[in-house]
């Protein structure tokens, strides 16, 4: 099921509405635990339906271990690329920890200033999207429909 007439501001509401949701590897269910894919994943669900697909178990370390963008594939699969500088409110952005690793971070932009994340060791938060962050984008994506 596609939202129709899916809008930033809903995006970015349903995600602030998880803020204070502890971090959890691997969960995604507001209020309970989740990860920084776990948010995007409980954020698509709240408002798009079902997940198209499920996420496969991993590792916190398991993008070195593969050494492919498997979660920008992922993410490609059922978002819409855009140029990272073009990434505005309601948008997926995916970080990079090095130049040298895998994208293996997700967040969903709040504001032209702030983003809204899990993190190992703090719950969902609205922070902001500093150069420290912008350096590190690799990706961004649009969900499927958004109007304004």
């Amino acid at each position: 099921m596609i939202a129709k007439h899916l809008t930033r501001a809903a995006i970015v509401a349903e995600a602030r509405a998880w803020i204070g949701t502890p971090y959890r590897h691997q969960a995604s269910r507001r209020q309970v635990g989740c990860d920084c894919l776990g948010l995007v994943r409980g954020v698509w669900r709240d408002l798009m339906g079902e997940e198209p697909e499920t996420a496969p178990a991993y590792a916190p370390d398991w993008a070195e271990a593969i050494a492919e963008e498997r979660l920008a594939e992922a993410a490609a699969r059922h978002l819409i690329a855009v140029p990272c500088g073009e990434a505005g409110p309601g948008d997926v952005v995916l970080f990079r920890w090095r130049a040298s690793c895998v994208a293996k971070h997700a967040a969903i932009v709040a504001s032209p200033a702030t983003m809204i994340h899990a993190h190992d060791g703090i719950a969902v938060c609205e922070v902001a999207l500093s150069p420290w962050w912008r350096r590190r984008m690799a990706f961004a994506f649009r969900f499927p429909g958004v109007t304004g």
